[in-house]
């Protein structure tokens, strides 16, 4: 009985050995199967939500991107309508007109130069031709499951203000007739100042509601990793002390059994 006690005690003082050096309640399925089973949902949940937010965070980024492209593109347009306004003006002098048109041509070609070549990872994000926000929807991946996803539908306002750069180039500041039909384009409603003021805000709500998904993904991996922690975690101090109580048990065992010994012994001193 003592041995079998022994065994016992000693299989109790390796597991909790165990426990104390890894850190964890749990080593094996034979531990505790259900709390595996549903630690290992909870890890995969925890892992994908980590992976979610950085999904949203470069999301976030590639759309700052190109609404900053946008932004520029906005300061570009008034100075346009500047140089539109004081066309029109009749104090101008064909020379005058000249060189506000030169100038308006300029910015004209960087509209187009942003509009081409704005990219993110090398990908285009507003070109006409194979730009991500001019082609169609983009869907972001912002959760742990198939279900939570973004779609980010600015495809409708890129398009326009694409078309408004492209109505623009015809534009001339040479005459004030021309200089008039450049400040409808620009200024007007539905002109280009107005899609890229559309563009932006569609953007801008997008990052606003990213910006909302991390935190609340934040909040679900710390809440989701501390019940994991509690079924695989080893709690140090209750372990601690069942390690203590094993090792006692194994010392008295020990020392009775050496005491068991001495009884055959006392019985043939008898007999003798």
């Amino acid at each position: 009985m003592t041995q079998n006690t022994l065994q016992s005690t000693n299989n109790a003082l390796t597991k909790s050995l165990e426990r104390l050096s890894t850190g964890f309640r749990i080593n094996s399925a034979s531990d505790d199967a259900a709390g595996l089973q549903i630690a290992n949902r909870l890890e995969a949940q925890s892992r994908g939500m980590n992976v979610a937010m950085r999904n949203s965070q470069d999301a976030i980024s590639m759309l700052q991107t190109a609404e900053g492209a946008l932004d520029e593109m906005t300061n570009i347009a008034y100075r346009m309508n500047d140089l539109a306004l004081q066309a029109a003006n009749g104090t101008n002098t064909t020379a005058d007109r000249t060189a506000l048109n030169s100038e308006f041509s300029a910015l004209q070609g960087e509209l187009k130069n942003i509009m081409d070549n704005t990219n993110f990872g090398g990908q285009k994000l507003l070109a006409t031709t194979g730009g991500v926000f001019d082609d169609a929807d983009v869907l972001f991946q912002i959760g742990s499951t198939t279900s939570e996803k973004l779609t980010a539908d600015v495809d409708t306002q890129v398009q326009a203000v694409n078309a408004d750069v492209t109505g623009l180039a015809s534009s001339t500041l040479t005459t004030a007739t021309g200089a008039s039909a450049a400040i409808e384009s620009l200024s007007a409603a539905g002109g280009m100042i107005e899609a890229l003021g559309t563009a932006r805000s569609k953007f801008g709500s997008y990052i606003n509601r990213l910006d909302h998904t991390i935190t609340n993904l934040g909040n679900m991996t710390e809440n989701v990793s501390t019940a994991k922690g509690r079924i695989m975690d080893t709690d140090f101090a209750s372990e601690s002390g069942m390690m203590s109580k094993q090792q006692m048990l194994m010392q008295s065992g020990a020392s009775m059994l050496s005491a068991s010994k001495m009884v055959p012994q006392l019985a043939m001193s008898l007999l003798g």
